[in-house]
């Protein structure tokens, strides 16, 4: 094998999943997470649990058992000259907060690569993004001038399309995946950078686990898929806006397949408008999901989205990628009543939690 990359991921709980992955394949990760994260994951690894096709339960995989090595970090304590590549896996309100600003100004600085798994494009790629006017969009960020000292040729999104979260009853080094889909980055502006995506979507591919119970090396699910074009990743916006924000009710939330099924055609309209808007910005029909495989994999997602738990949890603020869709749609002159309706459920929320939290 080539050398192994070290890789620093911002972010410890669903950049567990992505670190494993990598640890899996040989490549030595940093996850950077709060202290108590941090000295738990140092003492008994991250534990990921994924379903495999054909088998009864979820396989459970400690990062602790694999070829490299996973660690964790304060972001105080992180030395950017150890790193070949940066990827951001924390919500996006979370980077203008203490240690982290400093830590993601130090990462424009520093001019590496950085891949983002977030569902809210950084500020940067939605640069990247042609007939797209990114100053226009600035509002949608908690705050934008976290992102102005970045290049956007250094900075690529991934679509977060596997689906996990940490089980409330279990330590928070554990995470539970429940939709194993793919990640699938763009390239990076340079080939230097692409190849190393390239490089690892080759390695995750190839890797093989070798469970304690036995049974052999398992050919685990969630894969890196690297494309071209820079539209792909924002397959996800139209699964965002049909499912994950539609859960937010006027005065509860609902779980993904609720959100999804109960009006299913509403849920198409607004599926498809998002699927529309892409291609007309240039992406290529065949690259982005058919509605009608994401509302079945949308049967397997009985809990509320992330961002509706946030809110029901008093969040003061969430990842808008349902008002950065609408944004970008106006100024093409475009605009659904059904994604304004949940854009306006979203903002009353936001408003209620601001003002509880005085």
């Amino acid at each position: 094998m080539d050398k192994s990359y070290n890789i620093l991921i911002l972010g410890a709980s669903y950049g567990s999943l992505l670190g494993t992955k990598l640890a899996l394949a040989g490549h030595n990760v940093t996850l950077v997470c709060l202290p108590a994260e941090a000295d738990l994951i140092n003492a008994e690894g991250a534990i990921v649990r994924l379903p495999v096709r054909g088998r009864d339960g979820p396989v459970e995989v400690n990062s602790k058992d694999l070829p490299g090595k996973l660690s964790a970090l304060g972001p105080a304590d992180v030395n950017l000259a150890d790193y070949d590549l940066v990827a951001l896996a924390m919500q996006e309100p979370q980077y203008r907060s203490d240690g982290v600003r400093e830590l993601l100004s130090a990462v424009a600085q520093s001019r590496l690569p950085c891949m983002s798994i977030m569902n809210m494009p950084p500020l940067p790629y939605v640069k990247r993004i042609p007939g797209v006017d990114a100053e226009a969009c600035r509002d949608c960020y908690t705050d934008p001038t976290v992102w102005d000292g970045f290049d956007p040729a250094l900075v690529t999104l991934c679509s977060p399309d596997p689906q996990g979260f940490r089980p409330p009853d279990e330590p928070v080094n554990v995470l539970q995946v429940r939709l194993p889909t793919n990640f699938k980055s763009a390239r990076f502006e340079s080939d230097e950078h692409t190849a190393i995506l390239r490089r690892l979507q080759t390695d995750i591919e190839a890797a093989r686990y070798n469970s304690p119970d036995g049974s052999g090396p398992i050919e685990l699910p969630v894969k890196l898929k690297v494309h071209d074009s820079v539209f792909v990743p924002l397959a996800k916006w139209a699964m965002l806006l049909a499912g994950n924000y539609r859960c937010v009710q006027a005065d509860d939330m609902r779980s993904i397949r609720d959100a999804v099924h109960t009006d299913p055609a509403e849920t198409k309209a607004v599926y498809e408008w998002v699927v529309d808007l892409c291609v007309s910005l240039g992406a290529d029909r065949g690259d982005l999901v058919p509605f009608e495989k994401y509302a079945a994999a949308a049967e397997s997602l009985i809990s509320p989205s992330s961002a509706a738990r946030a809110l029901a949890a008093g969040a003061p603020n969430i990842e808008r990628v349902d008002r950065l869709v609408q944004t970008i749609a106006a100024s093409h002159g475009r605009q659904l009543d059904a994604v304004d309706a949940g854009v306006a459920l979203v903002d009353g929320w936001l408003e209620r939690n601001r003002a509880a939290a005085g």
